[in-house]
């Protein structure tokens, strides 16, 4: 359909092959994009691939120029897809349900923790905030749930949210946590604090983790990917069809910005400000 970027499981027909479609960076259109959703089901595929109950494909997407394929099979429907025996799951909720109830081993990936959930549920919508009213108190919002998910760890002392070994909900937070270190950063020069030793922690042990860095967007798609999502809501991205007229120049310019960025060599933060094998600050 479109490039295949990873494979990851066996391939001699002793466990089930599950394809996992995931949207392009709009950078080059080919290699992965910024997309949360499509970045936490591969990490919840790959976990499995690795413990050999299936094996995996990964397939992206351009939509901004969907093969022939794509348009005949899924007509509109953006990826996340996931593809099991042909049965193809196109929403995220049934996405998820399915790997819990239906992918070999994918029930041991969703732990119940109320807690957890409740934690990082918002999350998301406070980095958003940051970057469209760009203000402090905004800022110092997701600072103070940043901080949440440190006590959390701290207190709990586990490698992962809710034990030693990966969940769901770190296949949720962790991608999360990464668009808040590039985006904030690049639009808002906002920072993890140091202080949050545990979460940086935390951090740590995710970078090191294959699931995390072969899902791993480059910062580069990260950071256009809320470019794009900027030039969208002032109505001067380019779109497939002429819906209205649009500022030519705002948009050219918007088309170069991209260009230069697809001949930049992707780069991956994946830095650590802290010593993490310094327990000294929290003894």
């Amino acid at each position: 359909m479109s490039d295949e970027i990873a494979e990851n499981g066996t391939a001699n027909g002793d466990v089930p092959e599950i394809e996992l479609i995931i949207k392009a960076s709009t950078i080059d259109g080919r290699r992965k994009g910024a997309c949360l959703f499509c970045q936490e089901y591969f990490m919840d595929l790959y976990l499995l691939a690795e413990l050999k109950t299936i094996s995996l494909k990964v397939t992206t997407v351009d939509m901004q120029k969907p093969p022939p394929d794509f348009r005949t099979n899924f007509e509109a429907t953006h990826p996340p897809i996931l593809i099991d025996n042909g049965l193809a799951i196109l929403e995220n909720e049934k996405i998820e349900r399915h790997i819990m109830k239906s992918v070999p081993g994918g029930h041991n990936l969703f732990v119940q923790d109320k807690e957890v959930a409740s934690l990082i549920e918002n999350l998301y919508s406070k980095l958003k905030l940051v970057l469209v009213r760009k203000d402090e108190q905004k800022s110092a919002a997701l600072r103070a749930h940043l901080g949440r998910i440190d006590a959390l760890l701290e207190r709990r002392g586990t490698r992962f949210l809710t034990g030693d070994t990966m969940c769901c909900f770190d296949c949720e937070l962790m991608p999360r946590l990464q668009h808040i270190r590039v985006a904030g950063k690049y639009f808002v020069d906002f920072e993890i604090p140091t202080s949050f030793r545990a979460l940086w922690r935390y951090m740590y042990h995710m970078y090191q983790l294959d699931a995390f860095t072969q899902s791993c967007p480059a910062d580069q798609d990260i950071i256009n990917h809320y470019k794009l999502q900027q030039l969208s809501t002032k109505g001067l991205l380019m779109s497939p069809t002429p819906a209205r007229q649009r500022n030519d120049a705002d948009a050219a310019s918007a088309l170069k910005m991209k260009k230069h960025e697809e001949l930049e060599t992707p780069t991956f933060t994946t830095s650590i400000p802290i010593d993490v094998n310094d327990t000294s600050a929290t003894e």
